[in-house]
């Protein structure tokens, strides 16, 4: 019977790689102080987040084997999940710096903590690079060692053009809403969100197994790259009609002049007096600009769009799910999982 990973037991896993990443950086000398700041960014960039992407890798591994996992399956799949958070971790640190962001998880932002500053690129790098360093030691003699590298640097540079398009698209001081578009929307999320987000954990955990067949990868990518597509849409609204205190924050994409699906829609169907609305009010640090726009999206009854597109894309994705050959070892249930987790949610 499968068994799904809590963050308690996520987290036990992570001193013993922090261990092996100082010891990593000790072999070349570092000086101890240094190497106390390497570990400190570690901790303060890694540890501390719902860990959502890195723990689906453990309960993946648990649902394609069909039973709870052994500690030494455990400790394996738990640690591809962290090198998934450490990913996270490094374009977080990165996106705070671009965003000119000022809290993460509660807290100032890393490059924003005392003495840290533009240090944090430097931090930054070097979280990634602990990804290699993980896997070098950890899965070395893996059957998979060379899918699971190039799989690591395929998302990162995935994330990174979705990344480059949505910085170029939508720029926070000027606004143009010529440069949006639906396909300019979907490229955006589909490479800056579902790959890392929904296909990297369940790829990693085809891969630990030995069973990341082309086939079986490429029925994973063709069933989650929808349903993060779906994520992030579902994010987008919440970012105006969810409650604040469900989603635990304040939506600010209206102001921050995001690309989001909900400008998108509102764009494809609105009147030219209605245009002249968007075009005067998206985008500005203003409270009375921001209520311009979203009572336009009430004009234009953006909610029930959203409600009904969700029930169309969650049938598609169900269908898709029913479909799966499960020949190669590949289980539907990994694909329910997910969309149990997402389906209707509130924050």
């Amino acid at each position: 019977m499968a068994q799904k990973t809590t963050l308690n037991e996520f987290e036990s896993v992570f001193p013993k790689l922090e261990e092996a990443l100082v010891e990593h950086a000790k072999s070349f000398k570092l000086p101890e102080k240094e190497l106390a700041w390497y570990k400190a960014s570690l901790e303060t960039n890694t540890v501390g987040g719902k860990c959502n992407r890195g723990m689906s890798v453990p309960d993946s591994v648990s649902l394609l084997l069909g039973k709870k996992l052994s500690e030494e399956e455990y400790f394996h799949a738990a640690t591809l999940g962290w090198m998934t958070e450490l990913l996270q971790a490094f374009f977080l640190v990165s996106d705070d710096i671009m965003d000119s962001s000022i809290t993460r998880r509660g807290k100032p932002c890393w490059y924003l903590q005392e003495g840290v500053g533009m240090v944090a690129i430097n931090d930054a790098f070097m979280l990634e690079s602990a990804i290699y360093t993980l896997l070098k030691k950890f899965f070395k003699s893996h059957p998979a060692y060379v899918e699971l590298l190039e799989l690591f640097h395929d998302v990162t540079f995935q994330t990174e053009i979705g990344q480059l398009c949505d910085l170029l698209t939508a720029p926070e001081d000027k606004v143009n809403l010529d440069n949006f578009s639906m396909e300019k929307y979907r490229f955006i999320v589909i490479y800056k969100t579902a790959y890392y987000s929904f296909y990297l954990p369940v790829a990693l955990a085809l891969h630990q197994l030995n069973i990341g067949t082309p086939k079986n990868l490429k029925q994973a990518e063709d069933i989650l790259i929808p349903m993060g597509e779906y994520f992030q849409i579902q994010d987008d609204y919440l970012d105006n009609f969810g409650l604040p205190e469900h989603i635990g924050k304040i939506g600010t994409d209206i102001m921050d002049n995001k690309c989001s699906w909900l400008v998108n829609q509102a764009l494809a169907i609105v009147t030219p007096e209605q245009r002249k609305v968007l075009e005067e009010n998206y985008g500005h640090k203003d409270k009375t600009k921001e209520a311009a726009i979203k009572k336009l999206y009430d004009e234009l009854k953006l909610e029930q769009l959203y409600k009904d597109y969700e029930e169309k894309r969650v049938g598609e994705i169900r269908e898709m799910i029913s479909n799966i050959d499960e020949s190669e070892g590949l289980k539907k249930e990994v694909f329910e999982a997910f969309l149990a987790k997402i389906y209707k949610r509130s924050k």
